[in-house]
């Protein structure tokens, strides 16, 4: 079947009647939603993944993914009805399918940009490319990339891009935890092709899988722009956060009483402040400006360097603590709440956790983690010691992930087991109960304070 030159409503006429195969390269915690959402919608799907073992799971029908909402049951359904089948295979993907969906890792930090895992996926569809297919890359990308790969599938398919098979990219805008929903109703889908003919028949498409339909955008360069200053923007303005948050340190003020006052004027949107950022998107996105225009991104760099130097700040917040107990922080024993990077996921890529602790070995402290995501098995795994389940002789509890689990935690019964009373808060989530005056609180851009006489 010929899927370029169709009309929107003909391609997706062809999808809810389960005419239309799609692969989808990548089955991790966005690809495999994807995938699934495809088939829920008619599709015949075909999941590709590198990882013998992620397949072998899903065609068994074990979840790979299990803290993703919707995505067991929709696993079931798709097996179930003969519309899913995993595989390592990408040639053959390719082969049988009409469209095909890219939804790759690619790396980028302070070190470089890696697309190693997109140049292999290309390679792979390039021979296994049949005329009229379309090609999507979802994965977002530095602005210029999805049309650099052109020259490889053309070469391995012997067909012409934009005549013979389309290429367009679609970023995806989905955050863990919510992935389903945000596939299929919470923003609209960008979308920007090589010609119209591409375009016209992937908005059927995506009109049919997404309730917010879909805004075309004038080239393919331009929707992966989108993608990327989004990301860029947060970064920015969470590290003009931080850094008003270091100056309030400086004046004695609290940071947030001002940024709540501030943002009563409607034309004010400070960000909150916190212990860093963390995670496949935020932190990840700048370096793609950053190594691509070096002389062009400088808030954008300060920026990455201000919140990278969160974490190590929180240290400085802990010595400061610890030194108005009168303890040192060589020795102490210090429990550190949260590996996942944000509260409500099981995600510790570029957690801020991870150089918190780092640090706080570096200077002999008895560090524990506790993060009711992760099985002391797993946090082991990583080299790291796990809560012992008491907080006995504890002498900081610090905070670094704002799971709703925290903020339930009864601190007046965990004071009466505490060496030394202190809450390092990197994500204000005790700010405002009652039982800190029994505790030296101190949090970024929050005075220090002092447990109240007696205590």
């Amino acid at each position: 079947m010929v899927l370029l030159s169709l009309s929107s409503e003909e391609s997706s006429k062809l999808l809810k009647e389960g005419k239309l195969t799609v692969s989808v390269f990548g089955l991790g915690k966005m690809g495999l939603p994807l995938a699934l959402v495809f088939a829920e919608r008619g599709a015949k799907v075909i999941g590709v993944d590198a990882n013998t073992n992620v397949v072998e799971s899903l065609n068994k029908g074990v979840n790979t993914i299990p803290f993703e909402p919707g995505v067991e049951d929709m696993l079931k359904n798709s097996l179930n009805a003969g519309r899913f089948v995993a595989t390592t295979n990408g040639v053959w993907a390719t082969s049988q399918s009409d469209l095909i969906v890219i939804l790759v890792p690619v790396y980028a930090s302070r070190a470089g940009i890696d697309l190693s895992n997109m140049k292999s996926a290309m390679e792979s569809i390039g021979k296994g490319l049949r005329r009229g297919s379309i090609i999507v890359t979802e994965t977002t990308l530095p602005p210029g990339t999805t049309e650099s790969f052109i020259p490889i599938l053309e070469r391995l398919s012997n067909l012409r891009a934009g005549k013979d098979f389309g290429i367009a990219h679609a970023p995806e805008r989905t955050m863990s935890g919510r992935v389903v929903k945000d596939i299929t109703e919470s923003y609209p889908k960008i979308l920007g092709a090589i010609n119209r003919e591409t375009l016209e028949p992937l908005i059927g498409i995506y009109r049919t899988i997404n309730t917010k339909g879909v805004i075309p955008l004038s080239s393919i360069k331009a929707a992966e722009a989108v993608k990327v200053f989004e990301g860029v923007y947060r970064d920015v303005n969470i590290a003009l956060a931080n850094e008003l948050a270091l100056i309030s340190e400086e004046l004695g003020l609290n940071v947030n009483e001002i940024i709540d006052s501030a943002n009563s004027q409607p034309y004010s949107h400070i960000h909150r402040p916190g212990a860093g950022v963390g995670g496949h998107c935020i932190p990840v996105y700048p370096w793609f400006l950053i190594h691509s225009f070096p002389e062009l991104a400088k808030i954008i760099r300060l920026s990455r360097e201000i919140n990278e130097l969160m974490p190590i700040h929180m240290v400085e917040l802990i010595l400061r603590a610890l030194n108005a107990a009168g303890r040192s922080l060589k020795g102490s024993r210090v429990i550190v709440l949260g590996l996942s990077y944000r509260g409500g996921v099981k995600e510790h890529l570029n957690s801020p956790s991870i150089p918190l602790i780092e640090q706080l070995l570096s200077w002999d402290a008895n560090v524990e983690v506790f993060d009711p995501y992760y099985s002391n098995a797993e946090i082991e795994k990583m080299g790291l010691k796990p809560f012992n389940g008491s907080f006995d002789g504890a002498d900081a509890l610090v905070v670094m992930t704002d799971h709703s689990e925290f903020k339930k935690l009864d601190l007046e019964g965990i004071r009466k087991h505490m060496r030394t009373p202190v809450i390092v808060d990197g994500r204000y989530i005790f700010l405002g109960r009652e039982e800190l005056t029994d505790f030296i609180y101190i949090a970024p851009g929050i005075p220090l304070g002092k447990p109240k006489k007696g205590a």
